[in-house]
């Protein structure tokens, strides 16, 4: 089926301007590559100074073609490539690749970028770059790459898409494992984004898997739509994110802002999308290598079997380290083990089989591995060693990879403790047997986590969410556009309104409203500075707590009307003893309103322990937001106390995320915090909220 990318992509007739038999320079290697990659359209070069190059006939200009090319690749300098770009657009070609900075010593203002995107925009014209290395669509035999590469690349079901052209090279180009259809580095993005390549790579029934190498979304509903795309289509993603996007964190005054930094909108896209995120490019690789095996990831966690007790113990604190879990294996495969090891040898998970040795060595493991990898419990299976001499890898080590796969038809792999000093015909053909052979035991891990998590992505059921009340909204979302920060009775009243539990406050600007109001409400109670202007309260002592009685409050009025002015608020003081979480909101300047839940009070900045989605969501999504805090094991009970009513705060925070999707557009930043989380409720005792007036939309 046509995509609007094809004549970039696939196009049928190429021309090179700049093509040249001059060793080590761009013209030379993209005419080399789409050689090598036996490109299968008309292919032209453009040079005055050359009748062929290469073989292929070439022409003084575009305009001397003999028919007209629907892609240009330039290789040439910045210092000629406007010129050359207006015959490409003249000429009337549908797309280039531009591989140069777009960078002059000397220039004038726009810029060259700025004139070229110009150009390519008003023309539009499809452009992969500038500033990249091109792409290999392998899937088509369009090398369209200024630089050189392995001769043996096949086309497979991976598809890497890179803002790095370093990126894309230092894996393309390097391991022979991995067979891609499509690897493009995108570059500046002047009129294709990240996106468009990925919407293009899921219309290709070869891809099983894409990697992005991720500095910036350019386009993000476009990226949001693709990933939507993919999630449709069953097809993983997994990104490596470097840089960080601009949050509207630089004009925050919400504890939210703060500690939710740059990388948080990411990290609630992923998490809404199932993007796995990997942390460096050994990671991507092998990842990748993992996603595109064939075999179906079963429920349950890791098994493993070594050859050294040491390296065994190794996998275990690693593993730990990656929050990945092993498997605890049953009783059964328990005695299987048993009546299979030497003595001496312990019949657990990860698994040391290597005893006395002999003539039934070999099959101890093989039996030894099948055993673990047929237990219920096992998703995933791994014979972990070290490469034989040469970086060469055994033969036994696979035919036991082997014997694993085929008793229980999970993924395996094979995995050394540290990368081979050599290269292994047996680890590509192994490898393209669907048997990944892999190095680094951390990598490895890496994608073991990737692919239970995504597994546990796709098996998500999506809960109801919760019903806001919506008979004050219009009035609110008025309300909120035309405000900045509201004060703290208006805030708590807002959320009251939407129905978020909150602590209920009553104004007060005089002793006797304040003591009338505490009255009301009923000792013991919480006095609060309501200034204007005092947005963190605590920071100037403006908060008196656990006032039991009228001769107690007085005394904190008077205290605070003196140093701080006469305007208060008086709320119950919550006894029942519980955690402190926090629930806010911030909005990103890419992807909108984002929702935080994590630990809260006075230390919530300096503990910076949050988590972040993309609203709307359900409380069974909140619930995994908290369950992936670092303190999370505080809100287990501690010394004998019951467990804090976690249903009833996740609960709140779904809710609190549907009000922000309705309210979004009007709202800046909402912190609710402290919510104290007892055994038996939840309760926001401070609100802190900010309309966007003034602000604009920051989508």
């Amino acid at each position: 089926m046509p995509h609007r990318l094809d004549p970039l992509l696939r196009p049928g007739s190429i021309a090179v301007v700049g093509a040249t038999e001059r060793e080590g320079s761009v013209g030379r290697s993209t005419v080399e590559n789409l050689l090598l990659g036996k490109y299968p359209g008309k292919l032209y070069a453009v040079n005055p100074n050359y009748k062929r190059v290469l073989g292929v006939q070439c022409y003084p200009s575009l305009e001397a073609l003999p028919d007209k090319v629907e892609h240009v690749v330039f290789a040439i300098s910045d210092a000629r490539i406007e010129a050359a770009l207006d015959d490409a657009i003249a000429h009337g070609a549908r797309a280039a690749t531009i591989m140069s900075l777009l960078v002059l010593k000397t220039d004038s203002e726009p810029n060259l970028k700025r004139r070229v995107t110009d150009k390519v925009r008003d023309a539009g014209l499809l452009v992969c770059g500038g500033n990249g290395l091109g792409f290999y669509n392998f899937r088509d035999r369009v090398w369209a790459c200024g630089f050189d590469t392995r001769d043996n690349h096949r086309a497979g079901g991976v598809t890497l898409i890179s803002h790095s052209g370093s990126g894309m090279a230092g894996i393309v180009d390097v391991d022979e494992r991995i067979d891609f259809n499509l690897a493009v580095s995108t570059g500046q993005e002047l009129c294709v984004t990240m996106d468009e390549y990925l919407d293009f790579a899921l219309d290709q029934p070869e891809t099983r898997v894409v990697g992005l190498f991720m500095e910036t979304a350019r386009n993000a509903e476009g990226l949001i739509n693709a990933l939507e795309k993919a999630n449709r289509l069953g097809v993983p993603i997994v990104a490596l994110k470097v840089g960080r996007t601009e949050l509207s964190a630089r004009l925050v005054v919400s504890h939210s802002g703060a500690i939710a930094g740059r990388d948080a909108a990411y990290a609630a896209l992923f998490d809404r999308y199932g993007v796995q995120r990997v942390e460096d490019m050994d990671e991507l690789a092998t990842t990748l290598i993992m996603f595109a095996q064939p075999h179906r990831v079963a429920d349950g966690g890791l098994v493993a079997i070594h050859d050294s007790g040491g390296e065994r113990q190794l996998l275990i604190d690693l593993a730990d380290q990656a929050g990945v879990p092993l498997t605890n294996i049953d009783e059964s495969t328990r005695s299987r083990l048993e009546e299979l090891l030497d003595p001496g040898l312990l019949a657990v998970n990860p698994l040391d089989a290597w005893g006395a040795g002999g003539p039934d060595a070999e099959r101890i493991m093989e039996d030894s591995f099948a055993a673990l990898l047929t237990d219920p419990g096992a998703a995933l299976g791994a014979v972990i060693h070290d490469r034989a001499p040469r970086g060469a890898i055994y033969q036994d080590y696979v035919e036991t990879l082997r014997k694993g796969h085929e008793a229980s038809g999970k993924p395996a792999f094979l995995v050394a403790n540290r990368q081979g000093t050599g290269t292994d015909p047996a680890v590509i053909t192994t490898t393209r047997e669907g048997l990944p052979v892999l190095d680094g035991v951390r990598s490895f891990l890496a994608g073991v986590r990737c692919l239970l998590a995504y597994r546990d992505f796709g098996q998500r059921v999506p809960g109801d969410l919760p019903q806001t009340a919506t008979d004050q909204a219009a009035s609110w979302r008025k309300r909120l556009a035309q405000s900045g920060v509201l004060d703290e009775s208006d805030a708590t009243a807002l959320l009251n309104d939407l129905g978020l539990p909150m602590n209920p406050v009553q104004p007060a600007a005089t002793e006797a409203s304040a003591k009338a109001a505490a009255k009301a409400l009923g000792y013991p109670v919480v006095l609060k500075t309501a200034v204007a202007g005092i947005v963190h309260k605590t920071d100037q002592s403006g908060v008196k707590l656990n006032l039991i009685d009228e001769q107690a409050l007085v005394g904190a009025y008077k205290d605070l009307a003196s140093r701080l002015g006469p305007e208060v608020l008086v709320a119950s003081m919550i006894e029942e003893p519980g955690v402190e979480m926090m629930i806010g909101m911030l909005r990103d300047e890419q992807f909108g309103s984002l929702v935080l839940l994590g630990f809260g009070g006075v230390n919530a900045e300096s503990a910076k322990d949050a988590a972040y989605a993309l609203p709307p969501f359900d409380a069974q999504t909140a619930r995994r937001m908290v369950d992936s805090l670092r303190m999370r094991p505080l809100l287990d009970g501690q010394r004998g106390q019951a467990a804090p009513a976690l249903d009833a705060f996740c609960e709140a925070a779904a809710r609190f995320s549907v009000m922000v999707a309705e309210f979004g557009d009007a709202l800046r930043e909402i912190d609710l915090n402290p919510v104290i989380v007892s055994n038996k409720a939840c309760v926001a005792v401070d609100a802190l909220v900010v309309g966007n007036a003034g602000h604009g939309d920051s989508n």
